[in-house]
């Protein structure tokens, strides 16, 4: 006997129909929370964030530069006058005194008017021991000449102030008084004459021997400068210290201001640090830098700062040891400094994280207390060094924070933290 089949109520149609309806009712409930409690919330695993503690300790400011041992004093020698390289005393990295000796040059020009001028100036010390002599003999002369004009005229007045008596007292005639006194006054104008000419030649005497001394000085210094030129041919240590880079072969020219080498001092190192442009108001002559070890921190001080900004964005600073030094530097080596802009002082320290390129250090994620979520609070942040933010406003010690990136975060206002 056949038997009616029920059609069943719970058919697929039916039932995608409610699953629907719910997901849809689920949603507008979602939306609806978010809506009146004005948060979103975020399912972060803990396994994929940073979660850090807030604490109080010790903080400065400071930044990491990168600094190359250089000796603290290089005197670089160039050629002073161009040649060819004659002779070679010594070998690039000898330990060299104050002037030793570290190669001849060769230049026929140089010393060709070396040999010009000390001939010159032997022939002008001749004339002018020529001329001397003659001047003296010359003022001989003149003085037996005024001698003799002297001693005329000394007789010539004599003979004038007697007649002169005589004619008074009419012992004689008129034109014996008148040769007398025209002879009296011829000699007195050539006595005044001859002392004019002495001394006129007296200070031309002296006019000429000053020039001549004059000349002969320039040309003397003139002598001893190309003695130097020939003696800079031979090139010398100019301070005691290790030769480096030398570059020169015997026969090989060098021309004049050439680079020749350059000598490293013995009296200690220092260090040259690139610094970024940003901080180039702020780094001084005095700040205090150091270099850290395992076994301690060396102290530094900036000794010059180089304001000429290069094209990679940096700035030159030159540091040097205070007390110690490491043991063991070397030309040529890279240390990692700190270069400090502030003392250590008391402060509430936020280790850096990815989290502050979405935020800008205005506000963070802190963990609420049971562990379980974490939500959005406002900060204010001070101060920076490469491991810690200074804190000044939001949070306190034993806080905990996620420091990692928000980069997928979005606006999102609260993170519910899961396992």
């Amino acid at each position: 006997m056949d038997r009616k089949i029920e059609k069943s109520t719970w058919n697929k149609k039916r039932i995608l129909t409610i699953v629907g309806i719910t997901a849809l009712v689920a949603l507008i409930v979602s939306v609806t929370y978010v809506g009146i409690t004005g948060k979103s919330k975020y399912n972060a695993s803990i396994d994929r964030i940073t979660i850090s503690e807030i604490k109080k300790g010790p903080f400065s400011e400071f930044i990491p530069v990168n600094g190359t041992v250089l000796p603290q004093i290089t005197f670089y020698i160039d050629a002073v006058q161009g040649g060819t390289v004659q002779a070679k005393y010594v070998e690039d990295g000898a330990k060299l005194k104050k002037g030793d000796p570290i190669l001849k040059l060769s230049n026929t020009d140089v010393e060709l008017s070396l040999a010009n001028s000390e001939n010159a100036v032997y022939a002008a010390q001749t004339q002018m021991q020529i001329s001397q002599n003659n001047a003296q003999q010359n003022t001989v002369n003149k003085l037996q000449t005024m001698a003799d004009v002297e001693s005329l005229y000394r007789e010539a007045e004599r003979v004038y102030n007697l007649d002169k008596k005589l004619y008074a007292q009419k012992a004689i005639g008129l034109q014996e008084y008148q040769q007398a006194e025209n002879t009296y006054n011829y000699q007195l104008r050539k006595r005044n004459l001859a002392r004019e000419i002495l001394r006129q030649d007296t200070i031309m005497t002296r006019e000429q021997d000053a020039q001549s001394k004059e000349q002969y000085r320039q040309m003397k210094n003139s002598l001893e400068l190309m003695r130097k030129e020939v003696s800079d041919l031979t090139v010398v240590a100019p301070i005691d210290g290790q030769l480096t880079q030398l570059d020169a072969e015997i026969g090989q020219n060098k021309n004049k201001g050439e680079h020749l080498a350059q000598i490293d001092g013995f009296t200690g190192i220092k260090v040259r640090a690139n610094v970024d442009e940003h901080y180039i108001s702020r780094v001084v002559p005095g700040m205090t830098a150091y270099y850290p070890t395992d076994d301690k921190n060396y102290k530094m001080i900036v000794k010059k700062v180089f304001t000429s900004v290069g094209t990679g964005g940096t700035f030159q600073v030159d540091m040097m040891f205070v007390g110690d030094t490491p043991p063991g530097l070397r030309k040529g080596q890279t240390l990692q400094i700190r270069l400090v802009f502030s003392d250590e002082a008391p402060a509430i320290l936020l280790p850096k994280g990815g989290f502050y390129q979405q935020t800008g250090g205005n506000w963070i994620f802190k963990v609420s207390d049971d562990g379980k979520t974490a939500y959005k609070v406002d900060i204010q942040l001070n101060r920076a060094n490469p491991d810690y933010y200074e804190v000044i406003r939001g949070l306190k010690p034993g806080d905990k924070v996620i420091t990692s990136s928000y980069e997928t975060y979005g606006d999102i206002q609260e993170l519910v933290l899961t396992k």
